[in-house]
């Protein structure tokens, strides 16, 4: 059997033990979870629950799995002395948030913790929705340099995604305006200045054209879910997302997830860090 323990977080309001483990191991496939609780082979508190048990926040979760469960150990690109570029999958925080699950730092730490010394600290941000490279410090220094790196534009990302429809012209550099609404979880995009909006710009290439479309994003700014809400803003939400997008069409192509992906990673660097120059890191979306 394989055991997996857990903390529930201490902020976490009372609600079903179920779905509360989903969201601690994103990545374990849900069969192997239903199992476990048929088999009476979760624990709380040293306590055996059931299915439909309620959670108590800061509680000690223990579940044991079959030899057969999959390994669901994080995707590390690179590492070194100073940083760890990962494949962040769908479903895992970059740090934490109100879903209350493991980040991907923390699950970092749990998995290596022969080679993670302290729990690694993300230097950008990708959505829970959205998998790709992420830059993880191994300490403040690192993080600090990094953090200025990302602020200077001297670290390039590029994302891969589908949307409906096909942008015309076939490359553009967008640049519009975006609100932060916290109180609804969600942004908004306007063409010209208001109150409190930053400004964003974000690039685009056709790759394949069509009732969906695969576009190259290139970001020139970092901001809350800003390919996302500029491509919807256009006209052409990406595919999979109900936020932003078009709900009927997402569930014509049968998509679960945000088309998303972050494929590419170029620096710029200086100082001590500039030893990354010259190297890309990518890989291919799922998608």
């Amino acid at each position: 059997m394989i055991l997996e323990t857990f903390t529930l977080p201490e902020t976490e309001m009372e609600g079903k033990l179920y779905p509360a483990i989903r969201q601690m191991l994103p990545l374990v496939p849900e069969r192997f979870i239903r199992e476990a609780f048929e088999r009476r082979d979760v624990k709380m508190n040293g306590v055996r629950m059931k299915r439909d048990a309620h959670t108590i926040p800061g509680a000690e979760i223990k579940i044991y799995f079959s030899d057969d469960c999959p390994a669901h150990s994080p995707e590390i690109i690179y590492e070194d002395d100073n940083l760890i570029i990962v494949n962040k999958p769908v479903g895992v925080s970059s740090d934490a948030d109100g879903k209350g699950g493991l980040t991907i730092g923390e699950w970092l730490f749990r998995s290596f913790p022969d080679r993670m010394h302290a729990v690694p600290m993300p230097c950008h941000r990708l959505d829970n929705p959205t998998d790709g490279l992420l830059i993880l410090a191994r300490n403040e220094t690192v993080l600090s340099l990094m953090e200025q790196a990302f602020y200077d534009r001297k670290v390039h990302k590029k994302y891969i995604c589908l949307v409906q429809g096909e942008p015309i012209p076939s490359e553009a550099i967008l640049e519009a305006y975006l609100l932060k609404d916290a109180a609804n979880a969600q942004v908004r995009v306007y063409d010209r200045p208001v109150s409190g909006a930053l400004p964003i710009r974000t690039g685009y290439r056709v790759l394949n054209g069509g009732k969906v479309s695969r576009l190259e994003i290139m970001l020139y700014t970092g901001r809350t879910h800003q390919i996302r809400a500029h491509l919807a803003h256009i006209g052409h939400p990406l595919l999979g997302d109900d936020k932003y997008g078009n709900r009927d069409f997402n569930r014509e192509y049968h998509a679960n997830r945000l088309m998303l992906t972050a494929t590419e990673l170029t620096f710029e660097l200086e100082g001590e860090l500039s030893y990354l120059n010259g190297r890309k890191f990518s890989l291919t979306p799922k998608f």
